[in-house]
């Protein structure tokens, strides 16, 4: 027969083990919930510098970086708090330059008119406002370039990097180099 001393000394003992056994559940919940924590982290920080690096593309392709296609250091505040939070270094690359003829331009674009060319502006031989509106197949006062602009951003806090290639075809002034 069991004593009473026995029965509690099972006990003690079962409940230490079920105590052990909850503390390491507990403890590889904590584990798992602060590495799920830095892979939010990590995402975050790589849409940050993403977001960096699109944001100093754009503002390099919203100037007239055709006429001074060099690279250059674009400061970004991602949250805004007056501070600069990377620096995005875009490089500009042409990759090609097309020559457009009249006869790739339409006359009734006011975009396509500044590019439209002719020997003497009086006999364009365009017909803007008429029915047939006919181009001559000499070369325009335009090209079309294709460009590559490189972003690189580098977190100096965290060693993260990322680069982006945004492709963009402009047209640009007769004339315009294309390095």
């Amino acid at each position: 027969m069991i004593t009473l001393s026995k029965q509690s000394a099972q006990t003690l003992v079962v409940a230490l083990v079920m105590l052990v056994v909850l503390t390491l559940l507990v403890i590889s919940a904590i584990r798992a919930g602060n590495i799920n924590l830095r892979i939010v982290g990590n995402m975050q920080l790589r849409e940050e510098i993403s977001a960096a690096a699109r944001q100093g593309t754009e503002q390099v392709m919203s100037s007239n970086f055709t006429t001074n296609a060099t690279a250059q250091a674009i400061t970004v505040d991602v949250n805004q708090d007056g501070t600069t939070d990377y620096t995005v270094n875009v490089n500009p690359i042409c990759t090609g330059s097309i020559t457009i003829t009249n006869a790739d331009l339409n006359p009734n674009l006011a975009a396509d008119l500044p590019c439209v060319s002719s020997g003497a502006a009086q006999q364009t031989g365009l017909m803007v406002s008429g029915v047939a509106a006919t181009a001559a197949l000499g070369q325009s006062w335009c090209y079309l370039q294709q460009w590559e602009l490189q972003a690189e951003v580098n977190d100096s806090n965290t060693g993260a990097t990322a680069t982006t290639v945004q492709g963009v075809a402009l047209r640009v002034p007769a004339g315009t180099n294309c390095p």
